[in-house]
């Protein structure tokens, strides 16, 4: 069929009146015949199911030992002309070419040649249900209903003598049941494509989830590097600031003493005590060395695992301060990555100093807790507390930073920093004569998590 009789035979259709036919077609196809494979047994069904009905009820017909020669070959006649109708009407059709002018044609020609081969053999009556599924396709609904109400009048009058015979005879039976079996189909129908809508909206619903969870995954992932990246540059700038302040300082200081000794070869007195300023500032340099180095791979990490090192390190300190102290763990501990670790060890250990310096404490408790995807470190202690200052994320280490700071600690704000450099919460709760309790909630990201 050509372009042009497609475009002559869907004129004074609404525009997206096929593609609403084709639609319901496809809804409907897909709810009988789900899965990978349903459009060919949607097929199948389409086009095979009316010429199956056809051969099953002609086999019947001339098998009848109650047939003449006649009557059979009246009924091959009728057969044959009725699977010619059937395939140039409609079997074999292209979804594009289901116009609802084709549908209405194929409907149409399928029960009248129903319908004259049931008035020649009552059996055909099974051949007719197939008009109820052409009846489908008819758009727009009204047409539907009507279809399906005509086939079920013909369906249940025929092998009586007709409709007229049948309003004669019992027409309130009759009504009845060609009333119920219409509402049923189209209203089972009505319901099939509500409900497949439905599911699609939901398959795409579900879709777009599984897209938005991806992304926010990658998103997870790309923030992770970034925030490593980031402390990665912060702890070479804060190297370099080491270095700078402390190192090259010294060796600064060791060159310009060595230089004076050698100039003062003279004075043997003078040079000597050039020389010794100059070992003096060797050995500082070389202790801030070594500074530097223990900050980049604490000791406390050497061989231990997270929990193993917090516990020495809540020990040693308790030693130290004269402070009760109490360190547990709770969940499963597994090996996270370096950079985590290292991390809750320094929020661990100015946690604890400041407690020393300002909280005036007798106990101090120290838990870390594994969860399904996060670790949580939290120090509390029955010191004097502070005032929080309201209205920021994390108040208290505004508020705190000024005592610590002022001694030349770390301070809580230098804890803020550097749980949120890996992603993480940092939470301080306090109250004057309440006490202190510092909570750090970082990812659980094992060791091989980040390359």
């Amino acid at each position: 069929m050509s372009d042009s009789l497609i475009r002559s035979a869907s004129r004074g259709v609404p525009p997206g009146h096929n593609h609403a036919v084709r639609q319901g077609c496809e809804r409907q196809s897909a709810f009988l015949f789900p899965g990978p494979h349903g459009s060919l047994w949607r097929a199948w069904f389409e086009d095979g199911l009316p010429l199956i009905l056809l051969a099953v009820a002609t086999l019947i017909g001339v098998t009848d030992p109650g047939q003449t020669g006649s009557q059979r070959w009246e009924i091959i006649a009728y057969t044959l002309l009725t699977t010619v109708v059937v395939v140039l009407t409609d079997t074999g059709t292209p979804p594009g070419w289901r116009t609802p002018w084709r549908n209405t044609t194929a409907f149409v020609a399928l029960l009248s040649c129903a319908s004259v081969l049931t008035l020649v053999d009552p059996v055909f009556t099974v051949f007719t249900i197939a008009a109820f599924f052409r009846a489908l396709t008819l758009r727009p609904k009204p047409a539907m209903v009507a279809g399906l109400a005509v086939t079920s009048a013909l369906i249940h009058s025929l092998p009586a003598g007709g409709p007229v015979v049948a309003l004669q005879t019992w027409p309130f039976l009759y009504l009845t049941i060609v009333a119920v079996q219409t509402a049923a189909i189209a209203g089972g129908f009505v319901l099939s494509e509500r409900f497949i809508a439905q599911s699609e909206e939901n398959r795409a619903l579900v879709a777009e989830l599984r897209t938005a969870m991806e992304e926010n995954a990658g998103l997870h992932r790309q923030l992770l590097v970034q925030a490593r990246e980031s402390g990665v540059l912060d702890e070479r700038q804060r190297i370099s600031r080491e270095i700078h302040d402390t190192l090259a300082q010294g060796f600064a200081g060791i060159i310009t003493q060595l230089t004076a000794a050698r100039r003062s070869g003279a004075d043997p007195a003078e040079s000597r005590r050039r020389t010794d300023l100059a070992i003096a500032l060797a050995r500082e340099n070389l202790q801030q060395a070594r500074r530097a180095v223990h900050a980049l791979t604490p000791g406390e990490l050497d061989g231990v695992g997270l929990s193993e090192a917090l516990a020495a390190v809540t020990a040693r300190w308790a030693d130290r301060a004269g402070i009760d102290a109490e360190f547990s763990t709770t969940g499963t501990a597994v090996a996270l990555h370096p950079e985590i670790e290292t991390t809750l060890l320094r929020v661990t250990q100015e946690a604890l100093a400041n407690v020393a310096k300002h909280a005036r404490a007798t106990r101090t408790v120290v838990t870390l807790s594994y969860l399904a995807d996060q670790v949580a470190l939290d120090i509390r202690d029955d010191g004097v507390g502070f005032s929080a200052a309201p209205g920021s994320p994390c108040a208290t280490a505004s508020a705190g930073a000024g005592t610590a700071e002022r001694t030349g600690g770390y301070g809580l704000p230098g804890m803020l920093r550097r749980v949120q450099r890996i992603a993480g919460r940092f939470v301080v709760e306090s109250e004057p004569g309440g006490g202190t309790a510092v909570c750090a909630t970082v990812p659980a990201i094992t060791a091989p998590a980040i390359a």
